[in-house]
């Protein structure tokens, strides 16, 4: 999403326009009813004189990286490093949620902190037997130990924390102890577990008390009494998130209520006591809550936190829709957190690049518009009583109509390429438009898909590709009527 601010004073008097893109449709849709509106304004025809000059587009006009999610409602940002990939585990809101409603969790990936992969649902409440809720699949966190992963998942209704463990950071995840980890209070949410230098791991959680514990090294037991932190740093309400750098241990959290922006503390010790130092991200208006996750990723420093822009896209109604977001974050030689009102525009800068001569997944992603995904698993029979076996499991990028596109940052094509492979299943056809460098920029190849009436049915198209050397930004545009095709992946050749 961009926000664009025209401010132009005539006469003493100040007009202000701001226009939330959604798209190069809605953008121009707004605009018509600006002009419509306010042709008589002086100002106005100024401000259509700037835009003119600038050069100002619907089809140049793309949003920024905001949020870093857009085919669904994420919350609850728990990243984690693990060799050269950030593991982005988020809670999810469902599209048709009027307050909470949260059934699973989600897993992402990014190895440029700018295009990021969905992997669907990594685990839900479905995998604790004792949890008789289907709602409430709260924050949670992953870690990893000794070759395996631990996601900690709050229980709705103050039934507790309860452990899974997977070979995997992609899954799946078991239950390993058939019981809640910790059963201390109604205030069991918001887990975040930390492991110190010495190797001993600790567990936070708490609203709007913070508790701790030491863990055992099997990570799913603890050793001593559960310990109520005596002080509670200023503002504290949610969402712990502990690490250590250069000496000292942090403690992040979502401050003050209502809204909630992510505040922060420093001790010299991981039990406290905790010092207030500050606001990471101011407390507005445009997160209401909040829930942070800080990484130190490719030598910066990231926090991850939420905002409602996709949600103030459709509607000025508040829902509990939450989408996640982030950004780099700067350290004082204090030790000090920078301060930042809110996420910047830009976004963060990318730290890598996209290697195209490999399968993508077409759920990989920048930034989109207009496109959801789905997840199926496809049989060799089409009856649940006469499946067949199983032929695969697919995520794919489906909701496709004219005029939405997705876009990918930074794709290395190196000394050149010849030929472009899509898989898609057809539904009234239409074709593909790859561009390079912004929405409107050179087309490189136009993909026709004539074939309709096959969804379900997966075909590979090849085509050629213009000359195109180096690095670009890459957009897939669909065109035709509507409800055109599904998308499962891409890659180029390689010359």
């Amino acid at each position: 999403m961009r926000l664009i601010e025209w401010r132009l004073g005539m006469d003493n008097e100040t007009h202000s326009y701001t226009i939330q893109l959604k798209s190069q449709k809605n953008y121009l849709k707004s605009y018509k009813k600006m002009f419509k509106e306010r042709i008589h304004n002086v100002s106005t025809l100024l401000l259509l004189f700037v835009i003119s000059v600038l050069g100002i587009s619907a089809k140049s006009a793309i949003p920024p990286q905001r949020p870093i999610i857009q085919t669904k409602y994420t919350a609850d940002p728990t990243p984690m490093v693990y060799k050269d990939t950030v593991f982005l585990y988020t809670s999810h809101d469902e599209d048709d949620a009027m307050g909470f409603k949260m059934q699973d969790w989600l897993l992402y990936s990014s190895t440029d902190m700018v295009n990021w992969t969905e992997h669907g649902v990594v685990a839900s409440l479905k995998n604790f037997d004792w949890v008789p809720y289907d709602n409430g699949a709260w924050a949670v966190q992953c870690i990893e130990r000794n070759g395996k992963f631990y996601l900690y998942c709050p229980m709705p209704n103050g039934i507790g924390i309860g452990v899974l463990v997977s070979d995997s950071p992609y899954g799946p995840f078991k239950d390993p102890i058939g019981k809640p980890l910790i059963k201390n209070s109604n205030h069991d949410i918001d887990p975040t577990v930390f492991i110190d230098d010495d190797g001993q791991a600790y567990m936070y959680w708490g609203n709007p008390k913070l508790y701790w514990v030491k863990l055992n090294e099997d990570m799913i037991s603890y050793s001593g009494d559960i310990q109520q932190d005596p002080t509670t740093p200023s503002n504290y309400q949610e969402g712990p998130w502990v690490w250590k750098r250069n000496g000292l241990y942090y403690l992040a959290y979502a401050s003050t209520c209502c809204p909630e922006g992510i505040g922060y503390a420093i001790s010299s010790s991981p039990t406290g006591s905790w010092e207030y130092k500050g606001m990471i991200v101011d407390a507005s208006e445009k997160t209401r809550g909040n829930h942070p996750g800080i990484i130190e990723f490719k030598g910066k420093s990231y926090c991850f936190g939420h905002s409602y822009d996709l949600l103030k896209q459709i509607t000025s109604k508040f829902y509990e829709r939450r989408s996640v977001d982030m950004d780099e974050i700067v350290y004082s030689s204090d030790g000090s957190i920078q301060n930042r009102q809110y996420w910047s525009i830009e976004g963060p800068s990318q730290v890598g690049r996209l290697k195209p001569f490999q399968r993508i997944e077409a759920e990989t992603m920048a930034w989109s518009e207009g496109l959801k995904t789905h997840f199926e698993t496809e049989w060799e029979g089409d009856f649940d009583w006469a499946r067949g076996n199983k032929i695969a499991d697919r995520l794919y990028v489906t909701s496709i109509n004219n005029g939405d596109y997705l876009m990918l940052k930074g794709v290395d094509f190196a000394n050149g390429t010849k030929s472009v492979d899509v898989c898609i299943s057809s539904i009234n056809g239409g074709k593909i438009e790859i561009r390079i460098d912004k929405i409107d920029g050179p087309i490189i190849s136009t993909i026709d898909v004539d074939f309709s009436g096959e969804a379900g049915i997966w075909r590979t198209i090849t085509s050629p590709v213009e000359e195109i050397k180096g690095v670009h930004d890459l957009y897939f545009i669909f065109k035709g009527e509507k409800d055109l095709f599904n998308f499962d992946w891409w890659s180029f050749s390689e010359i």
